[in-house]
């Protein structure tokens, strides 16, 4: 007996009425839609983001346990931790039971300058920092959105902090999820790096309005908000965070004015150099001295915050997922780097060589493609690929996909931030050691440039003191 022909299945797509269709629509959307969809938007986000708030509607950190201590933040055994502590009931004892107390942040710290004055010569107790030289700067960027920047910049500097670092993380990004990330309050973007890059122009302007009067020339005009830029500090863009050795400077919507507004200055003084607004503040206020490590989180575009950003970092990490897109887009990104800055370079240098300058040169200590959000079951062939193509400009560690960030992320909160015990022991040492490892990446980046300028800053003074002798003699 035959069997009966099956009909085929039909597709969702297959046989759609247009009436029913339209009758889907609703009506014409305009623009006030818009804002109903962004003021729900906004509540929900507000909502959401104090998911991992306390009562008072602030952001807390959570305390550390004996056992993270000791695992993961000062190398001491567990029982050694405690004969200290009872030794020295001067520090912090924490809270708890004797055998499971619970430390804040601060009180690690002030166990691990302990430990760095009475402990061990042969242990590390606090990161290698040499004295004299000023923080380093990491940009994180790439194009593609979704490449993991804002994560992989957020756990790096929840780790150096961990680590006993002081960490600045600027968020470039008008989207401000670096700011939602560290509970950061940013009222307008005169709270934001917008008025810093005014600052810098403002004060060009300046001097370029005394050059134009001692000439006799008409000035160029001074309006309100770049004299309300000249009065800004420091302290008026840095917030303390709920982190006590991370600072912000958040970001917030009307941050993307910047990209409109930096070009309109530069078309009225071409003699303005807008990619090194942000290095200069840096540099100028003194932000150099009193952090190790500056962060910058970045938009997912080369606009003028990015440029800025690139212009001023030592270190450059490009995120991207093993995918063929991405791989793709992060090849043009570096494509577009180069376009940019090279036709800086030789546009500035054309005018400086004329005026007998010296010229200028866009470098970097270092600049490393990292693969995030790894998935080694299904990757490692094309990971294996790009990392031939790339070859020495990627970091050999593979940061892998955890359950442990989207489980973290539904309280708005990093997986440092996340108290272990909430999740499964193996889940978060995974999702751990996938950010750990990550850290050790670019601790060795650190650390190597900052020894490599310490031993060009010691020839360079042995150089000057053998010159003064030679001109003595």
């Amino acid at each position: 007996m035959s069997k009966k022909p099956e009909s085929p299945t039909p597709q969702p797509y297959h046989n759609l009425d247009p009436a029913r269709a339209a009758a889907k629509l609703g009506p014409a959307v305009d623009t006030t839609r818009f804002a109903k969809a962004a003021a729900f938007c906004g509540k929900g986000r507000d909502d959401l983001a104090k998911r991992g708030y306390a009562p008072d509607g602030k952001k807390r950190l959570r305390r550390f346990s004996i056992w993270e201590i000791t695992k993961y933040l000062i190398p001491v055994a567990s029982a050694h931790l405690r004969r200290v502590l009872r030794a020295n009931p001067d520090l912090p004892q924490g809270e708890g039971e004797a055998g499971a107390k619970w430390f804040t942040l601060e009180e690690v710290l002030t166990l691990r300058d302990h430990f760095a004055q009475e402990g061990s010569s042969a242990k590390e107790y606090k990161p290698y920092r040499p004295e004299g030289l000023p923080a380093k700067i990491c940009a994180v960027a790439n194009f593609k959105g979704g490449s993991g920047k804002t994560t992989t910049c957020a756990h790096l500097a929840m780790a150096a902090a961990l680590d006993g670092y002081k960490v600045l993380v600027i968020d470039m990004d008008s989207q401000a999820s670096m700011t939602s990330i560290l509970g950061g309050q940013v009222a307008d973007e005169w709270q934001t790096v917008f008025p810093l890059i005014a600052k810098d122009y403002a004060r060009s302007l300046q001097a370029e309005n005394r050059v134009r009067a001692a000439a006799g020339q008409p000035t160029l005009p001074f309006d309100e908000s770049l004299s309300a830029a000249l009065e800004t500090v420091p302290a008026d863009l840095i917030q303390k965070t709920h982190w006590p050795n991370i600072d912000l400077i958040g970001a917030q919507l009307n941050l993307y004015w910047a990209e409109f507004q930096i070009p309109v200055w530069r078309m009225g003084l071409r003699s303005w150099p807008l990619w090194d607004a942000l290095g200069n503040f840096l540099t100028d206020e003194g932000i150099l001295d009193q952090y190790d490590i500056v962060f910058l989180d970045t938009p997912p575009a080369l606009g003028y915050l990015t440029i800025n950003s690139l212009s001023a970092a030592d270190i450059l990490l490009v995120p991207l997922g093993a995918s063929f897109l991405e791989f793709d887009s992060t090849g043009r990104f570096f494509d577009m780097l180069h376009a940019t800055f090279a036709s800086i370079e030789d546009g500035e240098n054309s005018q400086r060589r004329g005026l007998g300058l010296p010229e200028i040169k866009f470098e970097w200590d270092v600049v490393r493609a990292i693969i995030t959000r790894f998935d080694a079951s299904q990757q490692t062939d094309l990971a294996n690929v790009i990392q031939a193509y790339f070859g020495d400009f990627m970091t050999p560690y593979r940061q892998e996909f955890t359950a442990l960030v989207g489980q973290a992320g539904e309280q708005v909160n990093g997986i440092y931030e996340a108290d272990y015990r909430e999740f499964n022991r193996d889940t978060y040492l995974r999702g751990r050691e996938a950010f750990d490892r990550t850290y050790a990446e670019f601790k060795q980046l650190l650390i190597g440039a900052w020894w490599r300028d310490a031993q060009m800053t010691g020839a360079q003074m042995a150089k000057g003191a053998e010159d003064g002798k030679t001109q003595k003699a």
